[in-house]
């Protein structure tokens, strides 16, 4: 499949921030977007008009990823009206945290079951439909301290390194059927995540970046594109860091 040609590409958590851009990025005439939100309607119509700005067609709906059924039926519909999905990113992820001693149980399932089983949900479901089309990218965002560890986000960094695992596990699996499967780990990105840090703790994590400022969203949606893109028709199982130098 060339890059040119008609694709169908299916983002989680595209309704804001990065997924919003990847969601633009991966738009082009002949090009049909689907992606899921949470709750957040009004951002949703908003990725939707940015994706038809750039010429792709917009499909969006509310899904709760943790939920194996729910995804299996949003999937499922999709490949029921378009008969393939080509490119499958996944973006969902949360927060929730806090020191290890003291967090809660449903705190840590929440970003478990919403940041890695969440990922696992839809790349089950996708790769079935790959195998049988004999091509498909997916591409999975993890983060850069699911690498480095980071005190207070013991939920978050279990999470996000083992989107890495994952990634790493279904690359070997599903490589003789032309599936690529890679991971992207952001790292400091200008997001609702980030944009609540003051200007103090902002000034910190800057410090501790060799780039010297905080990432946009663009910068990561890019690097996904490229992945989805002809020109990394030969790399999987792989983590591209896009952290200013965070991690080297």
């Amino acid at each position: 499949m060339t890059d040119s040609a008609e694709r169908v590409i299916v983002v989680s958590g595209g309704s804001r921030g990065i997924g919003r851009a990847i969601c633009t990025a991966l738009s082009a005439p002949g090009r049909m977007v689907h992606f899921n939100y949470n709750r957040n309607l009004d951002a949703a119509r908003t990725t939707a008009a940015a994706i038809e700005a750039a010429g792709g067609q917009a499909r969006f709906e509310e899904v709760d990823v943790a939920s194996e059924s729910a995804v299996a039926d949003y999937l499922n519909a999709i490949l029921k009206a378009s008969g393939r999905i080509d490119v499958l990113v996944n973006n969902a992820g949360i927060t929730r945290d806090g020191l290890l001693v003291r967090m809660k149980e449903a705190d840590w399932d929440a970003v478990l079951d919403v940041n890695l089983k969440g990922t696992f949900n839809c790349m089950k479901v996708a790769a079935k439909a790959m195998m049988k089309q004999r091509y498909g990218r997916i591409i999975n965002i993890s983060s850069v301290v699911g690498v480095s560890g980071n005190p207070g986000q013991a939920n978050y960094v279990a999470s996000k390194a083992g989107i890495i695992g994952l990634t790493k596990a279904v690359a070997r699996e599903l490589a003789s059927r032309n599936i690529t499967v890679n991971a992207v780990a952001p790292g400091y990105i200008d997001t609702d995540m980030t944009g609540d840090l003051n200007d103090s703790a902002k000034a910190a994590i800057i410090a501790e970046i060799p780039l010297g400022r905080i990432g946009k969203p663009e910068e990561i949606a890019g690097v996904v594109a490229f992945l989805a893109s002809p020109a990394a028709d030969y790399i999987t199982g792989q983590t591209i860091h896009v952290s200013g130098g965070m991690y080297m």
